[in-house]
């Protein structure tokens, strides 16, 4: 789907408001709104729920995620959040002391804080790779550290595909590569990349993919994916939940306990992951991202945003080169001596919506803004 114009209607987002936000929060589309006021009223009823709606829609989620990472359903758990799919992971990976997690400076806490511990109790070492000191080709000096800093005492890259804060691209075929030599894992954060930038899976082979579902993939809040290459396909889950295990359809047999899993990731499944409110949602919300297409999206933030990115650098901005980053996600940085926080109010008065993330205004569009919503943003700028 080729997108010639904003899908601004699509949504809730007033006419006068430049929501240029989804690295925060997406909105909910319409149809996925629908399908939420469906399931509150399917559970406002519920004799009406049968032991297959306990399995059916998550299938039906688990095989859409699939089709947005070109990925099999089978090697996919349903987790709540990036926190719960790297503590499940930490758990599953020997350290020795003297081994080594490498990680980026400045990512997300969820994908730092369970590292830190591991790393801790094991006494082995975390490496935190810092972003170079210079601006000029600030995106390839990072990957340049990133790859000469893995070793033979590297045993986890755990790492973003795009830096959350600021949209930096990362090399991340070059990456698995070299972790590949060593026979070191490569842990990713999809977070802020997957459903607005294409990714495959097959092509990257990391070892697991972990994703909060609530920003690009427009999906509610509490809900996220993990696909878990073959090192932790055998592996123990976060908690010993009876609907994964294997059997577990049969609600009468449930007392006749079993230690055997239901096959693939779904060991990792989260508890209750039938959700019978926000599961119907978040099915709306991946179909329609597949029918968009992640490809589509980024050609189309890419369109509306080039310009202004150049206007922006022409008056004394900073914006990494496009080599480096996506157009759905990108850091701008001021000139020196500007007040971020009086920016941020200005933007806020105009009704235009943007992050500050460290030192770098956070501008993350979608299908739902257009030219406009830049021209805004200029206006608040200068």
């Amino acid at each position: 789907m080729k997108f010639l114009q904003s899908l601004k209607s699509e949504f809730l987002i007033s006419p006068d408001v430049s929501y240029l936000n989804c690295a925060y929060m997406s909105p909910l589309s319409r149809k996925t709104i629908e399908a939420g006021h469906q399931a509150i009223e399917l559970k406002a009823h519920p004799y009406k729920i049968k032991p297959e709606d306990f399995f059916e829609t998550v299938e039906l989620i688990r095989t859409e995620f699939g089709k947005l990472i070109h990925g099999s359903p089978e090697d996919i758990a349903v987790i709540p959040s990036v926190s719960y799919g790297i503590s499940m992971l930490a758990k599953n990976i020997s350290l020795s002391p003297g081994d080594e997690i490498i990680v980026i400076e400045e990512q997300f806490p969820s994908n730092m804080y369970s590292w830190n511990r591991l790393t801790n109790d094991r006494k082995a070492e975390l490496t935190v790779i810092k972003s170079p000191d210079v601006m000029e080709e600030r995106g390839a000096a990072w990957n340049k550290k990133i790859l000469s800093a893995i070793s033979p005492k590297t045993k986890v890259v755990a790492m973003g595909i795009v830096h959350w804060s600021d949209g930096t691209l990362f090399d991340l075929k070059a990456i698995r590569k070299k972790t590949a030599e060593y026979g070191s894992l490569l842990v990713l954060d999809g977070t802020q990349a997957i459903g607005a930038l294409p990714f495959d899976v097959g092509e990257i082979k990391p070892d697991a993919l972990i994703v909060a579902a609530y920003k690009w993939l427009m999906c509610p809040y509490s809900t996220g994916f993990a696909w878990l290459g073959p090192c932790f396909r055998d592996g123990v889950p976060l908690e010993e939940s009876w609907i994964n295990r294997k059997g577990s359809s049969n609600f009468a047999g449930l007392v006749k306990y079993q230690n055997e899993f239901a096959p693939g990731a779904r060991r990792y499944d989260m508890g209750e992951k039938s959700n019978f409110i926000l599961n119907p949602m978040v099915l709306s919300a991946l179909r329609q991202v597949n029918e968009w297409g992640p490809e589509n999206i980024q050609e189309y933030v890419h369109s509306i945003s080039e310009q202004p990115v150049q206007e922006l650098i022409s008056r004394g901005f900073w914006v990494e080169d496009k080599r480096f980053r996506g157009s759905h996600l990108f850091g701008i940085r001021v000139p020196a001596g500007t007040d971020l926080e009086l920016i941020r109010q200005k933007c806020e008065s105009k009704n235009v919506f943007v992050s500050i993330r460290g030192s770098a205004i956070r501008v993350a569009p979608h299908i739902y803004n257009d030219a406009n919503d830049f021209d805004k943003l200029i206006q608040s700028l200068t």
